[in-house]
Order: C-alpha cells, then structure tokens, then sequence
C-alpha cells in the first residue's frame, strides 16, 4: 500500500513539475508583413518540429531557454532562444527576410539568318516562266516570291541546331553544399564545440559517411542536425584517439 501511494505522488509531482515547465507557444511567421506557410519551426532543444499553416501561424511545445529555428527554402533561417517573457505572452511574431534569387546561367547561341529576298536566277519560282502569263491560267506560282521550298529547308535546319544545342545539367547538391544552405554558422563552434579549423575536416569526415547520402534524399534540418550530433561524436572520439 505504502509503495502504490509513493508511486502515486511520485506520478503527480513529475506532472506538475512538467506542467510548471513546459508550455504549449504559439506564433506567427511573416516575411513583408505576409503570411509565411510551411515554415519549419524546430525546437532544437526538444527535438521536435512542426510547420506552420496557411496564415503562418504554428503552435510548439517548448521551456525556458529553448533554442527555436525557423528555416524556409528562400529565407534567411531565424534563430530564438526563449525567455519567461516569450512564455509569458504566448505570442510571438517572427520576422524572416528573403534571400536575394541566384540569376542562372544563360547559353546564347549565335544563329546566323540567310537572306530571303526576291526569286534569283536558278530558283524554283521563277516569275518570267509563270504558265498564266502564256495560257491565263493561274498555276499557283506568284511573281515575285519567296522561295518557299528554300524557306522550308531554312525552318528545318533552325530546329535542328536547336536539337544540337547543348543542354546545361543541372547541377547536383552535394551534402557539404547542402548543410551551408541549412545549418547557422553557430551550430558548429556553439553547439558542436569546433573550431574554425576544424569545421572544414569535419564536413569532410561528415560527407565521406553513405548515411549523408540518405540526408539529401530526405533532406530535413532537424534530421541533419541530428545526424551531425552523431558524427560530431564521432569525430571527437577519432580525434582524441590520433593524439594518444
């Protein structure tokens, strides 16, 4: 009876403490006073995630010195360690600001035009031979005109360089490129405790793992972040090793 009723109170105080800690937050995320949906908010901290909707606004769990991060295809990600006060108001606004667009690389082609102008001696239309000037006859010949065997030999050939015109690839991403787009700078040297000159080897280290590979095809910021954490471990382990 003694171990049912401790059990019991034990219960009750781990639910109070958590409701005394964690809070469901909810906010809103804009860019230019607009309504940003399917925006990743990520509770780096917490390790979970949610999107927000049509009109931008998301809902989280989250404590007292959380770290949240927003990232969106196009945005500059946001950042946001939370204080009692953000608890407090239960409403955030998050202002994200859009990346300049990367023009891409276009191919111009230089295609050179012959001259189309009036029948030439050795034509096929040839006005001074023309039956109706002889019979009265009209033969479907009309003086002073095109080519139009000519023109339809020029047409063909304008679609066939355009077929022979190489076509760009379209460049592939690989992982490094993938966590720059993704991952703050301060992931790295706050959370991941590297240096400036440890960061290059460990991206390195990082891509060299077929995991990485399964990250681009799924490629998520929490899952990248987590994967990271691993092989940041990893990395340390090895490190560690090479000095002894």
């Amino acid at each position: 009876m003694k171990v049912k009723l401790l059990t019991t109170i034990s219960f009750f105080t781990y639910q109070f403490g958590i409701s005394q800690t964690e809070k469901l937050l909810y906010g809103k995320v804009i860019s230019q006073n607009n309504a940003l949906k399917n925006v990743e908010v990520i509770n780096k901290t917490a390790k979970i995630s949610t999107t927000t909707n049509a009109l931008g606004e998301f809902s989280i769990l989250a404590n007292v010195k959380d770290s949240l991060i927003f990232f969106s295809k196009g945005y500059y990600f946001k950042r946001l360690k939370l204080t009692q006060n953000n608890l407090d108001q239960n409403d955030l606004v998050i202002s994200m600001i859009i990346k300049p667009e990367e023009l891409e690389e276009i191919v111009i082609t230089n295609i050179k035009f012959p001259h189309v102008g009036a029948a030439k001696h050795g034509s096929t239309v040839n006005p001074s031979n023309s039956l109706q000037k002889y019979t009265g006859v009209y033969d479907g010949t009309i003086a002073n005109g095109m080519d139009f065997i000519a023109m339809g030999g020029l047409i063909a050939d304008l679609f066939k360089n355009e077929k022979e015109a190489p076509k760009k690839k379209t460049p592939q991403v690989d992982f490094k490129k993938l966590v720059a787009t993704s991952i703050p700078e301060s992931f790295f040297y706050q959370d991941l405790k590297l240096t400036i000159e440890q960061k290059a080897l460990f991206l390195e280290f990082c891509d060299a793992d077929p995991k990485s590979k399964i990250i681009l095809e799924h490629s998520n910021i929490l899952s990248t972040m987590d994967f990271l954490y691993v092989k940041n471990e990893e990395f340390k382990k090895l490190n560690s090793g090479i000095k002894n």
